[in-house]
């Protein structure tokens, strides 16, 4: 028989060693002030400095035009070569606008020089089959151009720390509908519309500092022909050279060797914006 004191004893003893075997509990924290950290702002690139606005040129900086042109040509007339039309097409660009700068012609959209080389293409390559409806649709093939694989990986990295616009000799209307199309993520188009001269003219870089009311050496002007490049760099600009080396398709090579003259020369936008540290 067990006496009751030793039951209560039991009973007493085996509720301790339950208490004794719980975790100890954590001491309650009283509210802490709340403290901001301090976030640090990052380290610019070596070289990038100061750097605000990227101006990009378009036409084979971005976008694929050889392609994009010889396939549309392909289809329309069959059995004509579009690699070498495309180039011929493209060759009468500059000295088309060349009758603008000499002022045989008033001030030309692109559109509409496009459409005046066009004409001419075809009947150096004998193309008379076309309608009217067709040559519209073959001239706004530049409307509908391809960005290179890597172009919108690239710029929108770039995005994230820069603002980014194009500069092209394109007009408002094609680059406005290129843009739509490919999903180019510009925070603002200018064209050579905007001020109604072309790239090399002065009036066209010195119009993107202007506008963002930035200094020349605060932009960059990023495009895959040194031309350009040099007469932004007479403006005060700083320069990014891309390579590009298929722009003219498989028929025509093109030197993309760095000639030392660019503040950065980079393989495509991807690789730029890693040397920009986007």
């Amino acid at each position: 028989m067990i006496h009751p004191n030793q039951t209560r004893w039991r009973f007493v003893a085996h509720n301790r060693m339950r208490v004794e075997q719980q975790p100890a509990r954590r001491p309650t924290l009283l509210p802490q002030p709340f403290r901001t950290r301090t976030a640090m702002p990052p380290t610019p690139a070596p070289g990038s400095e100061g750097l605000k606005i990227l101006a990009f040129d378009i036409f084979g900086t971005v976008v694929d035009w050889h392609t994009c042109v010889a396939r549309e040509v392909r289809a329309l007339c069959p059995g004509t070569n579009g690699d070498a039309f495309a180039l011929a097409w493209r060759d009468g660009y500059q000295p088309a606008m060349q009758r603008v700068r000499s002022g045989e012609l008033g001030w030309t959209l692109i559109d509409d020089l496009h459409r005046m080389v066009l004409e001419d293409t075809l009947r150096q390559f004998g193309i008379t089959h076309l309608s009217p409806a067709q040559i519209n649709t073959l001239n706004r093939v530049w409307h509908r151009l391809d960005p290179w694989p890597d172009t919108i990986e690239g710029l929108t990295r770039l995005k994230a720390k820069f603002t980014l616009c194009s500069l092209s000799n394109g007009n408002l209307g094609l680059l406005t509908n290129m843009a739509k199309r490919a999903g180019l993520p510009w925070d603002c188009i200018l064209s050579a519309e905007v001020f109604r001269h072309y790239k090399p003219d002065p009036e066209t870089y010195l119009g993107v500092a202007r506008i963002f009311g930035v200094q020349p050496s605060e932009v960059l002007m990023v495009a895959a022909h040194q031309d350009d490049l040099d007469g932004a760099r007479a403006c005060g600009l700083r320069t990014a050279y891309i390579e590009r080396p298929h722009e003219f398709g498989p028929t025509r090579a093109k030197d993309v060797s760095d000639n030392g003259r660019s503040n950065w020369h980079a393989k495509d936008l991807r690789e730029l914006a890693l040397a920009l540290g986007a």
